[in-house]
């Protein structure tokens, strides 16, 4: 895993341009400790950055940026390629020679062997840059899921790139104002989704696209190179798909425990991460597992679950204690997660990741169970709305959702719920996780003037086209939630930690299966949640594990809101008067949590926010 920047333009050149590809390359220090390279073309037109983590092939062969003299071609690559051994055969046997055994360059000659459709060829996690003499053109591609992320600007004809926005914002001339646009969603769904940033002028390269930049003109095209597959047809045949997820997941999770460093499991004790324990137990002996627990807090301490499956594969199993993390951890986090995103538990991610990587360079773990098989609890929610619905008018379902808004104060139980009427659930999706609806927004904006909304009109447009509303939410989540929440949590947690994490259940094989194969009916139900990858545990795990629990992973943060420093940290930051949000909101919310509302997450979402704009001095 890496860290990746680079610059193109025909106005590329000057001393300010050479310094900021070393001064943004090094921003990301910490997604590549072990190594440091640039690269410019002769013209100067071309510059590229890179930061390594070792992983495979830990020789010199594998430093980048890369290149091929002979073919005009150069790369900067952050990600792993699974499948590259065979790419590798399927190449040489089509004439090409390697020098190394890094998966680096077998993808630099997968691009010279088939251009931008090399893309199709792989299986992994990545974000790219692959600059092509003879084209003239910058070629950027990211993985299909949205594992590894990819910010990029184009301004004056000239493209800056990186893996993380941090090196961007190395560019002192880079505008320092928020997007108006971007900020709204953050506000309501907890994040800014697809290709939207939340500084103004920078963009993300969604996920399963690629992007060609034309050096001379300053033009460029992006397409989307992936998509997930039609609804499965309901086919009957149970034991046949349990057979079929089972040896995807197997085969997914042997090549994903391939690297020339130590790799480990991160074993929370929920059914993924235990699934995937078990399978690679099957492939390789004595695997190391990882669990954290937070010892002051036993609702949160899932330690006995996993210790029941580490003895039952007989793992090298690790429990991590974690000290009661201080509030001084959050500017940490607002710094290292460039955009903020609402989920506090980025903090436990974090803490498991620095643990880990004492011991692991390589985690795998158990990210995009839920959303590809039916794991969340809203799924049941809206089977049940869907029916309400269907005797419910619209006109009471809208005035029901409307009164809630008033009548009821933000943070009460319930509220949400019955917000959630307000969709049309016949083609849409109910803001099941709303942070701030419209009329709070505004309270919270006042100091701006009329705050126009626009997240709720962005949700909408994102909803999938299908008719059953399983199929549907699962394909919303796997496409914003999954990418703009979970992976963004991981990927900037542990990279902090230089700790690499994959991700076995996001093969996009499995990914393809979970979608097209698998009908919605063994996904969720309005009594049941994730039940063909549930009968899947029952089938390796050992008798007593309890596969019907919902935990997640998550954060204890109402209770560190009780302790001193937390609650001096929140009040000090939500009454700061430059603070974006206005202070007397904020203070309302703070009043509404003493009191037991549920605004815990809320405050968090605050806080971050005020926390981030310091740090890279930003202004609305």
């Amino acid at each position: 895993m890496c860290g990746i920047v680079g610059i193109a333009g025909a106005k590329v050149g000057a001393k300010a341009d050479r310094e900021w590809l070393v001064r943004a390359r090094d921003s990301l220090r910490h997604r590549g400790p072990d190594d440091a390279g640039a690269w410019w073309t002769d013209d100067g037109r071309v510059g590229l950055g890179h930061r390594r983590l070792a992983i495979i092939d830990l020789s010199q062969a594998g430093h980048q940026p890369m290149t091929q003299a002979n073919g005009g071609l150069a790369i900067v690559f952050n990600g792993e390629i699974y499948n590259f051994r065979d790419l590798q055969a399927e190449l040489a046997r089509a004439g090409h020679a390697f020098h190394s055994q890094s998966d680096t360059e077998v993808l630099l000659v997968a691009y010279r062997e088939w251009g931008t459709e090399c893309v199709r060829h792989l299986v992994g996690q990545f974000a790219f840059a692959i600059f092509d003499a003879s084209r003239g053109h910058v070629f950027m591609a990211r993985d299909r899921a949205g594992e590894k992320p990819l910010y990029y600007a184009v301004r004056n004809g000239v493209l800056r790139f990186g893996s993380e926005l941090k090196a961007l914002l190395a560019d002192p001339d880079q505008p320092r104002r928020i997007n108006p646009a971007g900020l709204d969603c953050y506000l309501t769904l907890g994040f800014a989704p697809g290709e939207l940033c939340m500084v103004e002028g920078i963009r993300k390269l969604p996920p399963a696209h690629a992007m060609v930049f034309e050096v001379t003109t300053g033009v460029t095209r992006s397409w989307r190179y992936w998509q997930l597959p039609a609804p499965a047809v309901d086919a009957g045949d149970e034991v046949a798909l349990l057979d079929e997820l089972e040896a995807l997941l197997a085969r997914a999770v042997s090549r994903q425990l391939v690297a020339d460093v130590p790799v480990g499991v991160l074993l929370s004790g929920g059914v993924d991460s235990s699934v995937v324990t078990a399978l690679a137990a099957r492939a390789q002996p004595r695997v190391k597992t990882f669990t954290i627990r937070f010892s002051r807090d036993r609702k949160y301490d899932e330690t006995a679950h996993a210790r029941l499956v580490a003895r039952h594969f007989a793992t090298d199993h690790v429990e991590l204690d974690a000290a009661e993390p201080t509030a001084d951890l959050l500017p940490l986090l607002a710094r290292q997660f460039d955009e903020p995103i609402v989920d506090s538990s980025m903090i436990p991610t974090y803490l498991v990741s620095k643990l880990t990587r004492e011991q692991c360079t390589v985690a795998l773990g158990g990210d995009g169970g839920d959303e590809l098989f039916g794991g969340y609890r809203q799924y049941n929610r809206l089977i049940a709305m869907r029916e309400w619905s269907r005797w419910l008018p619209r006109v009471a379902a809208r005035a029901l959702a409307r009164g809630a808004e008033i009548a009821m104060p933000i943070g009460m139980r319930g509220r949400i719920r019955l917000q959630s009427f307000g969709a049309d659930l016949r083609s849409g999706l109910a803001l099941t996780a709303y942070c701030f609806d419209r009329d709070t927004r505004q309270s919270l904006l006042a100091r701006y003037g009329r705050w126009s909304p626009v997240a709720e009109t962005i949700w909408d447009r994102r909803v999938p086209a299908s008719a059953d509303i399983v199929d549907r939410a699962t394909r919303m989540d796997f496409t914003n939630y999954l990418p703009e929440d979970v992976l963004v949590k991981v990927d900037r947690a542990s990279m902090l930690c230089s700790l690499e994490v994959r991700a076995p259940l996001l093969d996009h094989t499995l990914v393809e299966f979970a979608f097209g194969r698998v009908p919605t009916r063994l996904k969720a139900t309005r009594g049941g949640r994730k039940i063909l990858f549930k009968r899947l545990a029952a089938r390796i795990l050992p008798q007593g594990f309890d596969a019907h629990r919902k935990h997640g992973f998550a954060a204890p943060l109402p209770s560190w809101l009780k302790l001193a420093s937390w609650s001096a940290l929140f009040h000090d930051v939500l009454a700061d008067p430059d603070a974006i949000v206005a202070p007397e909101v904020s203070a309302r919310l703070l009043a509404s949590q003493a009191r037991g509302r549920m605004n815990s997450e809320r405050l968090f979402a605050l806080v971050m926010l005020e926390l981030w704009r310091r740090e890279y001095r930003l202004t609305l």
